[in-house]
């Protein structure tokens, strides 16, 4: 009983070369989701200190407790979720794609490796 598996049988020329594709014509989106994501995550910390900066008649923790109830910074997590949602999304397409085309040099090497 032969188990060898060739690489044509799980992943094609075809594949890989969409992967590849993928992989170069995505570039752009991916790395606008991971700056729209970074800048959301660091200006979370200037909305806060504004927020709290509207309260400076009260106690640091009163600030700070009015600013996290605040609906501008809800809002502003809203926004960051959907951030970190795409960016992710992004991430994970770029690693399958990186992961198919691993898996084939792979496979092509043993096959290579059989023939000899």
């Amino acid at each position: 009983m032969n188990n060898i598996v060739k690489p044509k049988e799980i992943l094609t020329d075809q594949d890989i070369e969409k992967a590849v594709e993928y992989l170069k014509n995505n570039s752009q989106k991916a790395a606008k989701c991971k700056a729209e994501r970074i800048y959301l995550e660091e200006y979370r910390k200037s909305l806060k200190a504004l927020i709290m900066k509207e309260h400076l008649d009260k106690s640091v923790s009163a600030q700070e407790r009015e600013a996290y109830a605040d609906s501008r910074y809800i809002n502003h997590l809203k926004a960051l979720k959907i951030a970190i949602e795409q960016d992710e999304k992004q991430r994970f397409l770029r690693v399958s794609c990186e992961a198919k085309i691993e898996a084939w040099r792979s496979m092509s090497a043993n096959l290579r490796s059989i023939k000899l």
